[in-house]
């Protein structure tokens, strides 16, 4: 079988499992397999998939087809005397970082989760904890197929205005197939945490705001259930990389690192798990277990950035139909709103064992990337919750009316005209969209849902697909 006809149809769906769509996979074993097919999907198109860690509808596509891009994994060159990393763009940062770690290497911009392509995440435009931006301004150059077969290799310096079109424009300029990437040095593997509780959302984003310039990371756990005078009280963490002068005597391979993931998930669990009484009576336990005031622990990379991922299929927690992840950000001078989420979402009983506040301190060019100057929270929410969806549209206009948006990545139920007011400059991204792609050969159910592109068309009601607990 060649690689132009490895394909099946699959059922697909997000990392929050909530709307599983059927489209045919297709497996490309080389770059050169996908610029040769670019041009041959039918009416129903196509969009790139990598580890499907986007929680929504992004990297699916009712009815077209799906390239999944695993398989074009090869780092192709690490260069340390420039500090850059050029690899395939199916490759994982869990494989970059299990490659340059040990070499006194680490990526400039690590998500929440290590499970995430290159190709992903230029597309998503993925962010960190804090000091860094987001993933595209580390990215030197990457090479692009066209919706016409056409390769070209692009960067903020050659081609701006394609180039931060790409970067979060979710996968809808076309495929990447490489990048170059920009790398920070490091001593260890290790990163030196200061831990504060934080006793409502005020004192936590006042610490923040006062002491964040001393460090690289900065994360505050919510706990999205408290209310009155202890509304939103944290746990917050902030870190920079240990230096080897900062280890204990004695201690051997500063730059050791092998993570493990060994604690399964159940198959399936019960959506009744997840309830109020039991997560507030979690949320008491791991507030009252952090340190009050803690300087100079030293954590692990891997427990520092990625506790989730020592979980096996963690998002299987929620239950059968799964969980949604909202996350906005508001600008600054706007923390009345975010105070306001929470009280809502408290007031709600709104059960959420991850609930995470950071900070961005700048923007970039890229036309639909997410951060901006401001606070962001995320939530993970049971999708069976009762009254979810409206009260998800009250947050929504909250957040548009003050200038902020939602997450596209994470997102799996925004409407459409709300979107187009969180992302002021979605004229600009089309124009260059339309220009690459006149036939509307990019396409999800992201962009049939949204509206993104102006030749994708809206969606259908979707039919919900009965299925055996996947």
């Amino acid at each position: 079988m060649t690689a132009a006809f490895d394909e099946r149809a699959e059922l697909l769906h997000g990392w929050g499992r909530t709307a599983p769509t059927h489209a045919t996979v297709w497996r490309p074993r080389t770059s050169d397999d996908v610029r040769a097919r670019m041009g041959e999907f039918g009416m129903r198109g196509v969009v790139a998939r990598g580890l499907g860690r986007s929680y929504g509808d992004a990297a699916q596509n009712a009815g077209g087809h799906v390239v999944l891009g695993t398989a074009l994994d090869h780092v192709l060159e690490l260069d340390l005397d420039k500090g850059t990393v050029t690899c395939e763009a199916g490759t994982s940062l869990d494989v970059l970082m299990r490659l340059l770690i040990p070499l006194g290497w680490f990526p400039t911009v690590i998500p929440g989760t290590r499970y995430v392509t290159v190709g992903g995440g230029i597309a998503a435009d993925i962010h960190g904890k804090y000091r860094e931006g987001s993933f595209a301004d580390f990215v030197d150059r990457c090479t692009l197929v066209t919706p016409d077969g056409e390769v070209r290799t692009i960067s903020a310096e050659t081609d701006p205005s394609l180039f931060w079109a790409t970067a979060g424009g979710m996968g809808l300029t076309g495929i990447v197939t490489d990048a170059t990437l920009r790398l920070h040095h490091i001593e260890t593997a290790r990163i030196t945490v200061d831990t504060e509780r934080c006793v409502d959302v005020d004192d936590c984003m006042t610490r923040m705001l006062d002491g964040d310039s001393a460090y690289r990371y900065s994360v505050a756990w919510i706990d999205c259930l408290a209310r009155g005078r202890h509304l939103g009280r944290s746990i917050l963490e902030r870190g920079n990389h240990t230096t080897v002068a900062e280890l204990p005597a004695g201690s051997d391979a500063p730059l050791h690192y092998a993570p493990s993931r060994n604690i399964p998930a159940p198959p399936w669990a019960p959506t009744q798990l997840l309830n109020p009484l039991s997560v507030a009576a979690f949320n008491e336990l791991w507030f009252r277990k952090a340190p009050r005031c803690e300087r100079g622990a030293i954590h692990t990379i891997e427990g520092f950035f990625h506790p989730l991922d020592a979980i096996l299929g963690w998002n299987r927690m929620y239950g059968a139909r799964g969980f949604v992840q909202y996350q906005f950000v508001v600008p600054y001078g706007e923390e009345a709103v975010l105070r306001a989420v929470l009280e809502k979402l408290a007031a709600a009983r709104t059960a959420s064992f991850v609930a995470v506040l950071k900070r961005f301190e700048s923007s970039n060019d890229g036309m639909l990337s997410f951060p901006m100057p401001g606070w962001t929270l995320a939530v993970d929410v049971s999708a069976a919750r009762h009254g979810l969806a409206e009260m998800l549209d009250e947050l929504d206009r909250m957040v548009v009316d003050v200038g902020g948006r939602v997450y596209l990545a994470k997102d799996s139920r925004v409407a459409p005209d709300l979107f187009t007011a969180m992302y002021p400059r979605l004229d600009e991204w089309r124009a260059v969209q339309a220009s690459l792609d006149p036939h509307g050969r990019m396409q999800s159910d992201l962009a049939r849902r949204l509206g993104i592109t102006d030749r994708a068309p809206r969606a259908e009601p979707r039919k919900r697909t009965r299925r055996k607990h996947a």
